[in-house]
C-alpha cells in the first residue's frame, strides 16, 4: 500500500490557519488582556500541549533525542498555560471590583464560563502532565537543555 504525500504547502492546513490567526491577533491587539483573551489563549496553549504530547509519543521511539526536545516543549507549554491561568485569576471579572482578584478553588466550582471552562481545562491539562512529569520538572525554571541549530 502506498501513501500519498502532500506538498509541504498543503500540509497541516488547520495548524497553519491557527498560527495565522494568532499572528493576526498579535498585530491587532491594542488593549490590555482581559479574561476572554486569556481564556482563549489558554485554550490554544492546552491544545498545542496535547498536540506536542501526541507528537512526543510517536516521535520518541524512532528519534529519542527529538522526542526529548518535544517532551521539554510539552512541559514548557504547561508552564505557559499555568502562568496564563494564574493571570486570568488576577484580572477582575465584570462583576468584581478592580481590586479583588479571584482565586482558583477546585473545591468550589466557579459559577460559569469563562471561569468554569478555564479551570476545568487547566485541571484536565494538569492531570495529563502530572502522569508523565515529576514535580521537580514541573517547577523547573524555563531554561533548560539546548542544542545548536544545524542545517
Amino acid at each position: 500500500m502506498t501513501t500519498s504525500r502532500t506538498a509541504d504547502s498543503d500540509a497541516h492546513p488547520y495548524l497553519r490557519a491557527a498560527s495565522a490567526g494568532l499572528r493576526h491577533h498579535t498585530r491587532a491587539a491594542t488593549e490590555p488582556a482581559d479574561r476572554l483573551h486569556l481564556d482563549t489563549l489558554h485554550a490554544h496553549l492546552t491544545a498545542a500541549q496535547q498536540l506536542l504530547d501526541t507528537l512526543t509519543n510517536t516521535t520518541r521511539p524512532l528519534h529519542p533525542t527529538a522526542g526529548r526536545h518535544l517532551a521539554s516543549a510539552h512541559l514548557r507549554l504547561w508552564q505557559a498555560a499555568a502562568a496564563v491561568h494564574d493571570a486570568f485569576h488576577t484580572l477582575p471579572s465584570s462583576a468584581q471590583s478592580r481590586t479583588a482578584p479571584e482565586e482558583c478553588r477546585p473545591d468550589q466550582l466557579p459559577e460559569g464560563p469563562p471561569v468554569l471552562t478555564i479551570c476545568q481545562r487547566h485541571l484536565s491539562a494538569g492531570h495529563a502532565i502530572r502522569r508523565k512529569t515529576t514535580p521537580t520538572d514541573l517547577n523547573a525554571p524555563l531554561h533548560g537543555h539546548t542544542t545548536t541549530c544545524s542545517q
